[in-house]
């Protein structure tokens, strides 16, 4: 008898439990399943988005695809800026991290200036590091006698750089804050031996902090990744896919690709393959990090 009062109330708790998931469900079937589908099934025609005449082209769309040198270069671009990105973010991130964990002054002053960048929109991102490196910067150097060419938007050769300084610029303060939250988790005890071992910082650093902080560092490294692959919004006012195509990402390809040349459905079929690369690294990386964790 009380072992079915028991069954029976626990088979109410995981109701409960299950109809709580029941929104999050809808909004992630309406907002993330459905468009996907949908965009998968406008992949399969030609089409501008607009008209209803639609031409059924099958897997045409994505034949295509390898044969357009605009989606090699952008893919090639969108990987190096990725690379890039989520290195000197992520290093750069636990680095700050780990310097205002420490016992320094005014932490929370220096955490709240490194934060405040994350605040600003994409947009205004772009429009700032424009006015930088047109402006600014190369007023400075020249006040300073200097030759140094800080223009990094206006060349193919530095554009990848630039970039990658301004997006950092904007995003590191919060990865470094998801860093400081694992750091001040990691139980003191484990230093304290460590140090009556003999371990020096470095040895303490790399033997204890990255082992116990690896949920963080998986967290973050997927983040930057991911993110990284659909840049599109710091473009649109820092320099707008150029010069010429230099700075032309996967996202921003689809999106000249759909809107502006009205190719709906080939837009769609690359849509698809980004989604796909996505999945993929992101598997793959939680795959390869897992099995660096450690157990408490």
């Amino acid at each position: 008898m009380k072992k079915s009062k028991y069954s029976s109330y626990e088979k109410k708790i995981k109701r409960q439990y299950a109809s709580l998931m029941v929104p999050s469900l809808v909004l992630f079937t309406l907002g993330i399943i459905i468009p996907i589908i949908m965009c998968f099934y406008y992949s399969l025609f030609e089409w501008d988005g607009f008209s209803p005449d639609m031409k059924f082209l099958g897997l045409g769309n994505y034949i295509n695809i390898f044969k357009d040198p605009q989606v090699m270069m952008s893919w090639r671009f969108t990987i190096f800026f990725s690379i890039a990105n989520s290195l000197t973010a992520n290093i750069g991130a636990l680095l700050l991290a780990t310097l205002l964990d420490s016992k320094i002054k005014a932490k929370t002053l220096q955490r709240t200036i490194v934060f405040i960048p994350c605040l600003f929109s994409s947009i205004v991102t772009g429009f700032v590091w424009k006015k930088m490196y047109s402006e600014i910067l190369p007023g400075i150097v020249q006040a300073l006698g200097l030759t140094i060419n800080l223009k990094l938007f206006g060349s193919q050769s530095t554009v990848l750089l630039g970039l990658t300084i301004a997006n950092c610029w904007q995003w590191t303060g919060l990865w470094m804050m998801i860093y400081l939250a694992a750091l001040q988790s990691v139980p003191q005890d484990f230093y304290e031996a460590a140090i009556m071992d003999g371990a020096n910082a470095f040895q303490r650093f790399f033997r204890i902090t990255i082992p116990l902080i690896m949920p963080a560092i998986i967290t973050c490294t997927v983040g930057l990744t991911t993110g990284a692959l659909r840049t599109y919004d710091i473009l649109v006012t820092a320099t707008e896919g150029g010069p010429g195509r230099a700075s032309n990402t996967i996202v921003y390809y689809i999106y000249n690709i759909a809107f502006k040349q009205k190719l709906y459905g080939y837009g769609s079929a690359i849509s698809i393959t980004l989604i796909i690369v996505l999945l993929i690294v992101a598997v793959a990386q939680l795959m390869f990090f897992r099995k660096k964790e450690v157990q408490l």
